[in-house]
């Protein structure tokens, strides 16, 4: 959005609703990486408002995938049948975590409150 776009919006519209529809506003613009207002307008102007998925969620699977193989390689002398079992598990709960994750965009209206 361009800094003139934003210079433009100086009309102030306030809005009475009750704290569990403010509630789920608040999710579903935050679901959608985006403010309130900008949720409130795209709805009234029946624009497209699709939900990203948490790559907070992605990176911190692939850390935590990164820091078992680092564990892994730095314990590899010292490895029993047992651990490196234990390694496995621990890396394919991950990977199916990561796999989990649907990174198809959602319209926000399809998010249950």
């Amino acid at each position: 959005m361009a800094k003139s776009e934003k210079r433009q919006r100086n009309t102030l519209i306030q809005l009475r609703c009750t704290e569990a529809e403010a509630e789920a506003i608040k999710k579903k613009a935050m679901a959608a990486g985006i403010s309130t207002s900008e949720l409130l307008r795209r709805s009234a102007m029946n624009r497209r408002i699709m939900v990203r998925t948490d790559i907070r969620m992605m990176n911190e699977l692939k850390r935590l995938g990164g820091l078992q193989k680092h564990l892994y390689s730095q314990m590899h002398e010292t490895m029993t049948t047992e651990l490196s079992r234990q390694f496995s598990e621990v890396l394919s709960g991950i990977v199916i975590a990561i796999n989990a994750l649907d990174m198809t965009p959602v319209p926000a209206e399809e998010i249950k409150d």
